[in-house]
């Protein structure tokens, strides 16, 4: 794959229980901290490269933000790293809380 793939909140969720998905959280540290999709790893200038070193470039990452905008330019960063499925969450974490699935707070 040579770009990055769009997935709505509810597939992400699914994509999430039933494979070995990555979430993604590329949000500020204090939006992070209040609240942010169960399981998600916050992905900083600062963790980029554990996440990095540490993860499966063939097993599913889903890339979250406020809105679904900046994920877009972070999934395809990924991609151009070599990572194989890549998608970036519609709407993001508004999107998410919106729908009611589930979040973890700090």
């Amino acid at each position: 794959m040579d770009q990055f793939q769009h997935i709505d909140v509810q597939a992400a969720h699914d994509l999430m229980e039933s494979a070995q998905a990555h979430m993604l959280d590329i949000r500020d540290p204090q939006s992070f901290a209040v609240a942010h999709a169960s399981q998600a790893f916050h992905l900083t200038n600062d963790t980029i490269n554990q996440f990095m070193q540490e993860a499966d470039f063939e097993e599913p990452i889903l890339v979250m933000c406020y809105h679904g905008i900046s994920s877009q330019g972070a999934a395809q960063y990924l991609v151009n790293q070599g990572f194989e499925q890549v998608y970036s969450v519609d709407g993001g974490f508004e999107a998410w809380h919106r729908a009611n699935l589930p979040v973890e707070t700090n």
